[in-house]
């Protein structure tokens, strides 16, 4: 069977988008998308990326339809960069079998999960 090798985009819709690409840019290194075709596009390092539909009623994304999951290498020096730069982030004091996780959301309120796989600082 062919199969898909990842994920080549995430397309959702924006209040303003030049805006919303900028601050992921500039606080979580996503490169907005290029405007010629000779300019680098954001490339994500291999890794596990998780598909999961969740049940209709679910609460986990509060009031979004969706929410995305980055992986990082550091999540405490991840959260320390986003809080100096005033952004609030909730860290799960818990440790997971497979990692450790925070929660955000962009400016205009969408739900971001940071997820510091387990052996993600053994790499």
């Amino acid at each position: 069977m062919e199969r898909v090798t990842g994920i080549g985009g995430f397309f959702f819709r924006s209040k303003d988008p030049k805006a919303l690409a900028t601050w992921y840019d500039t606080h979580l290194g996503v490169n907005p998308v290029p405007t010629q075709y000779n300019t680098t596009s954001w490339e994500t390092e291999a890794g596990t990326t998780v598909f999961a539909p969740f049940k209709q009623d679910t609460t986990y994304f509060g009031t979004k339809d969706w929410m995305l999951n980055f992986r990082v290498r550091d999540l405490d020096a991840m959260v320390a960069q986003l809080t100096a730069a005033g952004i609030a982030v909730e860290v799960n004091p818990e440790t997971y079998p497979n990692g450790r996780f925070a929660r955000l959301a962009d400016p205009e309120g969408n739900p971001i999960e940071l997820w510091e796989p387990e052996d993600a600082k053994k790499a």
